[in-house]
């Protein structure tokens, strides 16, 4: 029987990085490509935030996804096994965004999307037939798409399970990746394969790990319904638009929703314009907000720094609003131009981009281009400013005094934040590097 190993690859760096968020929800790739995978086929998967990798495994094939932080880590991974003749196959965010690049330290890989191919390859390699890439040439469809191996979810997220409804989003944000991924394209699940998989997992608390569950408002309202029956709690991010439907917040509610994450990036109107973004209208914010709360739902900003319109006065900005308008939760970010987005193109023709280490493109730790109206450290330093700032012990009580929803979980998680933040900002970087880097691990 050919035995497949599969890598969640993620990089000492990031994990380091990642440690203060509290909550770092399972990947789905690996379980699901494995629900492909077939029965005569023994599959491990190994998920570099939960476990570490058994170097002395004797396997056939070797499968790695990553992000763009973890692509040096993932390489050198690739090369221990390729150097004991494994064949080893890559795939994920970075391989087709790069390509040329991942193809130079891998003997296959998968350029997009992989259902179809994935199996078209394994029937290939026990053949001996296989090819060096696969790339999609036409839209996979998601119907009859089987349900993730659930054996193989190995973090400790606080959630009882995670699975998709859609795959995709039709904006074209500059900054993002999904864009470019799935070419502004956006695909949906029938409603009732995505209720029988949420039904199937033991527990109350799911996480929909889908780009946007607002994208298609129609199809939301129907899918919430759908799993309204089975009485559990869930959370998924969305677009603005999902604040501005009653209806959508409504059958929302009912069905379970929790929090939403929302991607307001920022309060500055000319920024969201500059990355096509227009659509979010920051004079709408505090409106949308108070909508979603008023359905008992609690709400999680995603917010980015740096933008070109971004002067030093944006940090304490941002934090008012947020403060004023009660949000519960917020994740910062660094703005950061990831190779093959329109923005790192953008940029790199401007000459602003200050370094190719994709191990400091983490979003968090580092700047990787030249900010137009301030300087690295102004940037770095408001980063900081606004994590000690809005998970603060004022911050926390203003905010969550003023929205109490869903208090009963938001205040331990708030304090869980900021007792991270802060303890991660006592820990000198080196002695932070040696704690996350596990025996076994390569590390660069």
């Amino acid at each position: 029987m050919p035995k497949l190993l599969l890598i969640t690859a993620s990089s000492p760096e990031i994990r380091r990085v990642r440690r203060a968020r509290v909550l770092n929800f399972q990947q789905i790739t690996m379980p699901y490509l494995a629900s492909r995978v077939s029965r005569n086929w023994e599959v491990v998967h190994v998920d570099e935030e939960a476990g570490e990798i058994d170097w002395r495994i004797d396997v056939d094939v070797v499968g790695i996804t990553f992000h763009t932080p973890s692509a040096y880590h993932a390489y050198s991974i690739a090369a221990r096994f390729r150097s004991r003749g494994v064949c080893v196959v890559m795939g994920g965010p970075h391989v087709t965004l790069l390509p040329e690049e991942a193809g130079q330290h891998a003997d296959v890989i998968f350029i997009g999307e992989a259902e179809g191919l994935w199996e078209e390859f394994l029937q290939s390699f026990e053949e001996g037939t296989h090819l060096c890439v696969y790339q999609q040439t036409s839209t996979p469809s998601l119907e009859n798409a089987p349900q993730a191996r659930k054996e193989l979810f190995h973090r400790r997220d606080y959630t009882n399970g995670v699975l998709f409804a859609t795959r995709g989003c039709t904006n074209r944000c500059d900054f993002c990746t999904v864009a470019v991924m799935y070419r502004h394209q956006l695909r949906k699940r029938p409603i009732a394969e995505v209720a029988a998989e949420y039904a199937s997992f033991d527990g109350d608390v799911i996480i929909f790990w889908d780009d946007n569950i607002a994208a298609d408002i129609a199809y939301a309202k129907e899918l919430f319904r759908a799993i309204a029956p089975y009485r559990k709690w869930w959370s998924s991010q969305a677009s603005i638009h999902a604040g501005r439907d009653d209806e959508f917040l409504e059958a929302a509610a009912l069905s379970g929703c929790k929090q939403l994450f929302l991607g307001l990036e920022s309060v500055s109107q000319q920024s969201m314009a500059e990355v096509h973004k227009g659509f979010n209208r920051v004079e709408e914010y505090l409106q949308i907000i108070e909508r979603i709360h008023a359905h008992g739902i609690a709400v999680q900003a995603g917010i980015v720094f740096g933008f070109d319109h971004d002067v030093t006065g944006i940090f304490e900005e941002t934090l008012d609003f947020l403060e004023e308008a009660g949000v519960q939760n917020a994740t910062f970010n660094i703005l950061t131009p990831f190779p093959g987005t329109p923005l790192f193109t953008r940029m790199e023709a401007e000459g602003r981009i200050l370094t190719r280490d994709w191990r400091k493109y983490n979003s968090r730790d580092d700047v990787i281009y030249q900010p137009k109206r301030m300087s690295v450290e102004e940037l770095l330093g408001g980063y900081r400013y606004a994590n000690e700032r809005f998970y603060s012990l004022r911050s926390i009580s203003k905010r969550l005094s003023r929205s109490p929803v869903q208090l009963w979980w938001t205040l331990p998680l708030n304090l869980a934040y900021g007792y991270q933040w802060n303890r991660r900002r006592s820990t000198p970087p080196e002695r932070e590097r040696r704690n996350s880097s596990g025996a076994g691990v390569p590390t660069f």
